[in-house]
């Protein structure tokens, strides 16, 4: 199962143009959560858990970004 580990990058692509790219730095990490530089901002979100492995969503709106620990940069 993929994890985010502290000193990597993570990448993106917006839903809605396929050639915007975020992406974070995890600068930080627990059990539960991450903390990564996001858009310029130090930022910490809860690490949820799929088949896949984990993922954080830095926002709550309907096309907001998802990060996965699968997605290295």
């Amino acid at each position: 199962m993929a994890q985010f580990e502290v000193g990597k990058e993570y990448k993106t692509r917006s839903i809605g143009d396929y050639n915007c790219i975020f992406t974070i730095l995890i600068t930080g990490r627990t059990a539960k959560t991450v903390s990564y530089n996001y858009l310029g901002r130090s930022r910490r979100s809860m690490v949820h858990v799929d088949q896949d492995g984990e993922w954080i969503q830095p926002d709550r709106y309907s096309m907001a970004p998802t990060f996965r620990a699968s997605r290295t940069a």
